[in-house]
Formats: structure tokens, sequence, C-alpha cells
């Protein structure tokens, strides 16, 4: 059991990574067998892996077909982008930042504006938001905005190629971490949930514009 369990979580983690670097595109079908042989396991592992990332909506079972990435809807944007703002907030009105925690928050700041194309801009913000929140001690809530944000990945990835808009998504960050040194995490709430909601009303555009 305790093998299964090892090989099912290294099969999800091995997903993500694919995911993340842009190695699987939306409507792709995942060939559970190509996929066995290249990791050397056997198909069990893979296929309870998969079930775990279709209960976090990363992918869908299709009858016949087997496995994909699920397909970009405008909803499910909207649902997405406002539960990530909804439990950002929440993590970081209930976290304490130390000096420590603002240093990493700079050091990823100037990595983000530092992103030279655009799927290194969007790992660089999300692991941004990642040590922003890191310190809300919530296991579940933590889990659920990891979910959320490889789902996340994949509207970034096809939308997100304005430089424009990073420069305010940049200067955003900013502000978060300017009023963070401030003791001020009402003022840093407030901005953090402006940020998500510059993007999602990018990508609900570029999503009109396509469906």
């Amino acid at each position: 059991m305790i093998s299964k369990i090892i090989f099912r979580d290294q099969v999800r983690e091995h997903l993500l990574g694919e995911m993340k670097q842009g190695n699987l595109q939306e409507g792709q079908t995942i060939n559970l067998a190509a996929l066995a042989r290249k990791l050397a396991v056997s198909v069990t592992p893979i296929r309870e892996a998969l079930t775990q990332l279709q209960q976090s909506r990363i992918i869908t079972a299709i009858p016949n077909r087997g496995f994909i990435i699920s397909d970009l809807s405008l909803k499910e944007a909207k649902d997405l982008y406002d539960l990530v703002a909804e439990l950002e907030v929440m993590a970081i009105e209930n976290s304490t930042f130390d000096d420590n925690a603002i240093t990493s928050l700079i050091a990823q700041q100037i990595v983000f504006k530092n992103a030279e194309d655009t799927i290194a801009r969007i790992n660089a913000k999300l692991e941004f938001h990642r040590l922003l929140t890191q310190n809300y001690e919530n296991e579940l809530a933590q889990q659920i905005l990891e979910d959320l944000k490889i789902r996340i990945f994949f509207y970034e990835r096809e939308f997100m190629s304005d430089d424009l808009l990073y420069s305010k998504s940049d200067n955003q960050h900013d502000a978060i971490i300017s009023a963070i040194q401030d003791d001020n995490v009402p003022t840093a709430s407030l901005v953090l949930k402006m940020n998500w909601m510059l993007i999602l009303d990018y990508i609900q555009k570029q999503l009109l514009e396509v469906l």
C-alpha cells in the first residue's frame, strides 16, 4: 500500500510539473500506457493520480477516450479567480510576516520582474503568491489553493502575453510588499484582491473573443 501511494503521488507531481512547464495542453489526451512506459510504473498508480487530478477539475474523464486536460470556460475562470482571491485574502489576514518572509517576497518579486517569457512569468507570479500565503496554517486551504493555481496556469498560459498587464501586476506586487512591511494587512488584502481581479477581467475579455 505504501509503495502504491508513493507511486501515485510521484505520478501526480510529474504531471503537475509537465503542466507548469507547458508540456500538456488543454484538450490533450493523456495516454496511460505511454505514461506508464515513460515512468516505468504500472497503469494503476497513474489512474489513481489522474483520478485525483480529476477531483481537482484539472483533467476530465471522457467515456471511450480516457483522461484529457479540461477545456477552458468563462464561468470556470470567474469561479477560479474569485475563489483564489478570497482564499488568499483570508490566508494573509491570518498570517504573520517576519523579516525572512518579507525578504523572500522581495527576492521572488525580482525573479518575476526579470522573467523573460510568458511561462516563466506565470510560474514566478504563482510562486510569489505561494510565498505570500505560505504561513497560513490551514493545510486544507493550502491544498485547495495549490490545485486551483495549477488550473489557473492553463488560463494564464493561453491568454497572458500582454506586457502592459504584467507591468500593472508588477506594481501591485510591490504595493502588497510595501503594505506588509508597514504592517498594514487591510491594504495588502485590498491590493491582493485587485491583483487577481485585474487578471480575471483581462482573461474574461480574451475568452469572450474566442468562445
